[in-house]
């Protein structure tokens, strides 16, 4: 099986993430994506929450820091450690929340949900990964920012996302999907 990204593809794919979930935006991703290309199509949407602040960013974990501000991590990084004040020395717990969805040309559809839990940093450290990586501890203690690119693909709530959407037979059928057309 061969990954195109949307622009590989020659789509030009743009989805307002307005949905209520990550399921929500994950099956709108997907949906667009097959509709344009006619290709089974891998979409997901995912976010950061931290109880302590009602689940807080949740979906909406890109732009928390402001429309401006979408995918900057540094800024994100500093809007969430603002709005948790003096409790982000406190190790907050927090998970990282992944739903992945592929849309079949047959009209079948299959999820799969990762979740990869640990606790907020108080300062970021690492250079490596995006978005809230930098101040994202696992439970061993290491940071997501200081992890290679490839242990953070073995961990990531995205690979378990995938992982997922793998145990429940989505790439087997896509391929048997592509075969047949």
């Amino acid at each position: 099986m061969e990954l195109l990204t949307p622009a590989e593809a020659g789509i030009a794919l743009e989805v307002e993430e307005d949905g209520a979930s990550y399921l929500e935006n994950a099956r709108k991703k997907a949906d667009v994506g097959l509709r344009l290309s006619g290709l089974p199509t891998l979409a997901d949407d995912s976010g950061l929450e931290v109880p302590q602040l009602g689940g807080k960013p949740g979906i909406h974990s890109a732009r928390f820091a402001g429309p401006e501000h979408k995918g900057d991590g540094p800024a994100l990084v500093q809007a969430l450690l603002r709005m948790l004040g003096p409790a982000a020395h406190e190790s907050p717990p927090a998970t990282f929340h992944c739903v992945a969805v592929l849309a079949l040309p047959d009209g079948r559809s299959f999820e799969g949900e990762g979740i990869l839990s640990g606790t907020i940093a108080a300062e970021p450290r690492g250079t490596g990964g995006f978005g809230f990586d930098p101040i994202f501890k696992l439970p061993d203690g290491r940071i997501l920012a200081e992890l290679s690119l490839e242990e953070k693909n073995m961990l990531s709530h995205r690979a378990r996302a995938l992982n997922a959407l793998e145990v429940h037979g989505a790439f087997d059928a896509a391929l048997l999907s592509e075969r047949s057309a």
